[in-house]
């Protein structure tokens, strides 16, 4: 990922609604929601939910497909996973790490130090 792909994803989701819609969408998994079920879930009116949706949508961290007459959204783990790599890629001085749970400052001191 580039930087200017993470920017833009990172400035999507610094905005309480979006997150929120984007967490919920990567919980749905890959079966993904239509919109008048995020709407519901978070409460969200419809006309906002549309304007969020699309700025998810252009920084690349959901997709949509029709469904009928429905449009199913889903998180695009691809851009989602890449972000959590671009983010932490020279984790802990460039050592990999074994989990994203395992990158603590104290695994990061230790491995500065050896």
């Amino acid at each position: 990922m580039e930087t200017r792909q993470a920017i833009s994803a990172l400035a999507a989701i610094a905005q309480e609604s979006r997150l929120a819609i984007f967490r919920l969408l990567v919980q749905a998994g890959p079966a993904g929601l239509i919109a008048s079920k995020i709407s519901e879930q978070l409460t969200i009116p419809p006309s906002s939910l549309s304007f969020h949706l699309k700025e998810l949508n252009y920084a690349g961290l959901t997709t949509a497909r029709q469904d009928g007459r429905f449009m199913i959204y889903t998180a695009n783990f691809e851009t989602m996973n890449d972000l959590l790599g671009f983010l932490t890629d020279n984790c802990c001085g460039g050592n990999p790490c074994s989990s994203a749970s395992s990158c603590t400052s104290d695994a990061c001191s230790s491995a500065v130090t050896a």
